[in-house]
């Protein structure tokens, strides 16, 4: 949570100044920089007194706690959620079967080696999302600058020419090189879909591609801030997705699992997700995708995947199918591995 949304809770010239100064600019800067006191030594002298930074700091972790809300509030609410993305598809049905369909307001992580069709997963279901429901746009958060243009031109011009501006308009993209930029896009949409007024379609998928390199330098294995900072972010991604009622999907990468993945169905698989076990069991599901083999028939090439469910709230963990992707396009396959 960035402090400056906190304004005016905690007065602006101090968080300015914190900024300017220590470099502390979200609450998980203030709460894990050290003590009170140490904070103060870094400010210009008369800017706060010892105990209203205290006073400021008790402020700022009251509003970064989770709130309270009763079972049958969460029930309703997670009924006409499930209601509203009860057709939520990515176009290949054994891929919807796997995680129980891409809706929910639920947190993916999908994750995989390069070239194993995380980003094509994750764009067809954006996709087959603003097609099914011409109400609806999306937000795709991009990393690295890697995202195509042209590339999802074709591709929902291979799924449906008639409305592909149409589409293409409903379809936000953001640059997000460090986390406090992302932060501040989320803050931007949060307070656009908190606004009354705000009028015509609302963002009902967002994807962060990818959120490895937004995350790994920051975490040590000799200081807990970055880890910190990692719960803080993905905690604000799940509370965004069940407020109002978001499909969220953030794209990881990997590391070495040396033998092998012991979540894998497979003894075969000898990488794993990155950015530690602990971040697996932040999202609603982890789904696996590999890369088997490349073919080549009649129509061209294509290439021969896997997707297997590591862990998953809503349906069974170590269970997996195959799928295609041909010129981009993901579908179902009847090749054997």
């Amino acid at each position: 949570m960035r402090l400056e949304s906190v304004v005016p809770l905690i007065p602006a010239e101090l968080v300015a100044a914190l900024d300017h100064s220590c470099g502390i600019r979200t609450d998980t800067d203030l709460l894990f920089s050290g003590s009170s006191l140490d904070i103060i030594k870094k400010l210009p002298p008369g800017t706060v007194t010892l105990s209203d930074l205290e006073k400021f700091t008790e402020l700022v972790a009251e509003q970064a706690s989770v709130p309270g809300h009763r079972g049958d509030e969460i029930l309703a609410g997670s009924r006409q959620i499930s209601e509203k993305h009860s057709q939520a598809s990515c176009g290949v049905k054994e891929l919807d079967d796997l995680v129980g369909g891409f809706g929910d307001s639920r947190v993916f992580e999908i994750s995989g080696a390069k070239g194993s069709g995380k980003t094509a997963l994750a764009l067809q279901i954006v996709i087959q999302g603003l097609l099914a429901d011409a109400d609806s746009c999306a937000l795709w958060i991009d990393i690295s600058g890697d995202f195509s243009a042209e590339k999802t031109a074709q591709l929902v011009r291979h799924f449906d020419l008639a409305v592909s501006d149409k589409v293409l308009e409903r379809l936000q993209v953001s640059l997000g090189f460090n986390i406090e930029a992302v932060h501040d896009v989320l803050e931007a949409l949060r307070n656009s879909l908190s606004s009354s007024r705000t009028v015509g379609p609302a963002v009902q998928w967002i994807v962060i591609d990818s959120i490895t390199p937004l995350l790994l330098p920051s975490l040590s294995a000799v200081s807990s801030q970055g880890h910190a900072m990692m719960t803080t972010f993905m905690r604000r991604l799940r509370e965004l997705a069940q407020t109002f009622g978001i499909t969220i999907m953030v794209i990881n990468g990997t590391s070495a699992a040396a033998p092998f993945n012991q979540s894998s169905a497979f003894a075969s698989t000898n990488r794993k997700p990155a950015l530690g076990p602990s971040f697996t069991f932040m999202t609603d599901c982890t789904l696996w995708l590999s890369k088997m083999k490349d073919m080549l028939d009649s129509e061209g090439p294509f290439s021969v995947h896997v997707a297997e469910v590591f862990r998953s709230r809503a349906t069974r963990s170590r269970t997996w199918c195959t799928f295609q992707i041909r010129h981009g396009v993901l579908s179902s396959t009847t090749l054997d591995l």
